[in-house]
């Protein structure tokens, strides 16, 4: 009972304060999704190879989507406990600001330009990884032509709407996206099925309306914070201050969030890659069911943010205490939260499947799909709320690289490649395996917590 108590605070102002980030957060990535379920509704109806080599290009594109948000909430750890900080200490508070900043805007302009070089390079060998089907292959290259500019956009918008939340700035960045989402809508609609006096351009015109919408996202995001905010003060001509005196604290904290990400990145492409040897009903299976896991994560998602921006301050004030209790909170908060959505996902997933115009295999197998998603989701909400919210907050970001990474390499994917390749055991337990690592996290998460090892001291560098 002592336990389940410290799981639920009395503290109505915290609810208040993590739900007021979290629901524009939330919101924002479900309109995101919803663009993208659109989408795959869209490539869906050109044919079911269409919407299989679209989910696949999408795969690698989602390497460098998780990349950026490594950097960004890397950066986002530093940015919150600095942004405590600046009634204490104002002048260093506000000038390491910038310079993380600066050093997270030009790591992410590398980052795109290695991904655009690969993409535009060896655009079929990179399918390949994901399946050995040569009409799959040729669909993917085609869709890959048309996003290689997009990397440098995607990842402008998404590393700069992370610092701005990290400031308590949620609002803005949500009316973008719903901007972006009726600009993705109808330029999609129009590029791919040649409505609207636009050209049929088939899978090229779900790739080029992307891009367009990624275009106007950045074009206002990156525009809002390099002229316009105040908060954070950073405009165009500190992309050339000096960050050496902060280089060594942002690779502390900040790089091991990116080599997390990353490498998780690239073990959930290999878990991609496991998918598409396994059918093309279960690759196309699995691009329907994936759309619905993300929905139904939104909400969690949010509360993650939040928990990250929500601990960074409260330590920065120099709290710790209180970071203490307000982690079990977020852990009732994760908890509740995946109990919530496995049910919502119980609820939908038969009208969703019967959404798209699948063969008889591959709706059984989305069906399988959907029930794993539901059971694995209790334990996905607690611990990524945990993770990548109290945990990353409270700046144990090396530990966290480890335990990802051992968790998913050492577990998910042998369980994953016997189920699948070995007993070849159905859908629901293949993907079970494959996410077995969301439950072993969860228990590890609840013992990381209760040390309270994971509360780190940063420093702000020096004043140049």
């Amino acid at each position: 009972m002592k336990i389940i108590k410290k799981l639920f605070s009395e503290d109505k102002a915290f609810y208040i304060r993590v739900l007021t980030l979290a629901l524009p957060i939330a919101l924002q990535s479900l309109i995101t999704i919803g663009v993208n379920m659109l989408d795959t509704i869209m490539v869906g109806r050109l044919s079911e190879e269409a919407l299989s080599a679209t989910s696949l290009a999408n795969q690698f594109i989602n390497i460098y989507h998780i990349f950026c948000m490594g950097l960004g909430m890397g950066a986002s750890v530093l940015v919150s406990r600095y942004w405590g900080m600046r009634e204490s200490e104002p002048q260093k508070a506000a000038e390491a600001l910038k310079k993380t900043v600066c050093i997270m805007v030009r790591l992410t302009l590398g980052l795109a330009l290695l991904f655009a070089i690969v993409t535009a390079v060896i655009p079929g060998p990179v399918m390949r990884m994901y399946t050995p089907e040569d009409s799959l292959v040729s669909l993917g290259v085609i869709y890959f032509r048309y996003s290689i500019v997009t990397y440098f956009f995607l990842g402008l918008s998404l590393v700069c709407t992370i610092v701005l939340r990290s400031v308590g700035q949620v609002r803005m960045p949500l009316y973008v996206s719903i901007g972006a989402f009726f600009v993705n809508l109808v330029a999609n609609y129009g590029l791919i099925f040649g409505k609207l006096g636009m050209p049929r351009m088939g899978i090229a015109g779900a790739a080029l309306g992307t891009l367009i919408a990624r275009v106007f996202e950045a074009g206002v995001i990156c525009g809002y914070l390099f002229f316009f905010d105040r908060k954070i003060g950073f405009r165009l001509n500190h992309l050339f201050m000096k960050t050496g005196d902060l280089i060594g604290e942002y690779v502390r904290i900040s790089i091991p969030v990116l080599v997390s990400d990353g490498i998780l990145a690239i073990g959930n492409n290999t878990v991609a890659m496991v998918v598409g040897h396994l059918s093309m009903s279960f690759v196309a299976a699995n691009a329907v069911t994936s759309v619905t896991q993300q929905m139904s994560n939104v909400l969690a998602q949010g509360v993650a943010q939040a928990g990250a921006i929500v601990t960074g301050q409260t330590l920065g004030q120099g709290e710790r205490e209180k970071a203490l209790r307000q982690g079990y909170a977020f852990l009732g908060l994760g908890l509740s939260l995946g109990l919530f959505a496995a049910l919502v996902i119980r609820l939908i997933s038969g009208p969703v499947i019967h959404a798209y115009d699948m063969s008889p295999e591959t709706v059984e197998v989305a069906r399988q799909l959907m029930d794993a998603i539901g059971f694995i989701m209790i334990f996905q909400s607690a611990n990524s709320i945990m993770t990548k919210g109290v945990l990353r907050g409270g700046g144990d970001t090396k530990m966290l690289m480890l335990a990802d990474n051992i968790f998913l390499w050492l577990l998910s994917i042998p369980l994953g490649l016997l189920a699948g390749f070995v007993f070849g055991l159905p859908a629901f337990w293949i993907y079970t395996c494959l996410k077995a690592d969301q439950i072993a996290k969860t228990v590890w998460c609840v013992f990381r917590l209760k040390g309270g090892k994971w509360i780190k001291k940063i420093s702000t560098g020096k004043i140049e």
